[in-house]
């Protein structure tokens, strides 16, 4: 008798704020594919304990992973409500390049038609960034910061697992929040983030496709 056929691996979609996952689950729970939402908590070392865990849980060991919430804008002219897709994501670690960014940035594009996505680097850090400090990371060739998408990235990356990274922004050089929990009061922000979900899974069915 054949064995059975080991199931298609899930989609593991990971914040850090409470607000994103609100956005995130407003959308609906159910998803066309298998998947789990998770919230790590804010900062990098938070997002590499809760993405190992989460990783360690029956049946996640394949999982495609994709870290999203909200970014800082590096590049001028961005605005808040802009999208980012990571073509890599950066940190003191090193470089993990994403899966599918054409395709991802193309799903984006349909699901909230009108809004900029821009694709390039993510960079990570482990506190808000202001001021002169953006300019030096704009520098590097980086298009947006974030504290957690390069250590989910790079908990997550390993041989054949898709990994990606799509942010929301809501700081740009020209739109400096005062403090992080402005983001709170981002109501265009989390309009968008919640308008994400089919995109991400669309992007997640289109990585199990068979390649031709």
């Amino acid at each position: 008798m054949p064995a059975a056929a080991e199931p298609p691996p899930p989609l593991l979609v990971a914040c850090a704020l409470r607000f994103a996952q609100a956005a995130l689950r407003s959308a609906g729970r159910a998803g066309p594919v298998p998947g789990a939402l998770l919230r790590t908590g804010m900062g990098p070392r938070a997002a590499e304990r809760a993405v190992t865990r989460a990783l360690e849980r029956p049946g996640m060991r394949r999982a495609a992973v994709l870290a999203t919430g909200f970014c800082a804008g590096l590049v001028p002219g961005m605005h808040p409500g802009d999208l980012v897709v990571a073509e890599e994501t950066r940190d003191p670690r090193g470089v993990v390049t994403c899966t599918g960014t054409a395709l991802l940035a193309g799903a984006l594009a349909r699901a909230v038609p009108g809004r900029t996505v821009h694709t390039g680097a993510l960079t990570g850090s482990d506190h808000v960034v202001r001021g002169q400090e953006r300019a030096q990371l704009r520098a590097t060739g980086a298009v947006a910061v974030d504290m957690e998408s390069a250590a989910t990235l790079w908990t997550a990356a390993a041989p054949g697992r898709p990994v990606a990274a799509v942010r929301v922004v809501v700081d740009a050089p020209e739109h400096e929040l005062v403090r992080i929990g402005t983001v709170r009061g981002g109501i265009s922000a989390f309009r968008v983030l919640r308008a994400l979900l089919p995109a991400f899974h669309e992007w997640h069915r289109s990585l199990l496709l068979p390649r031709r």
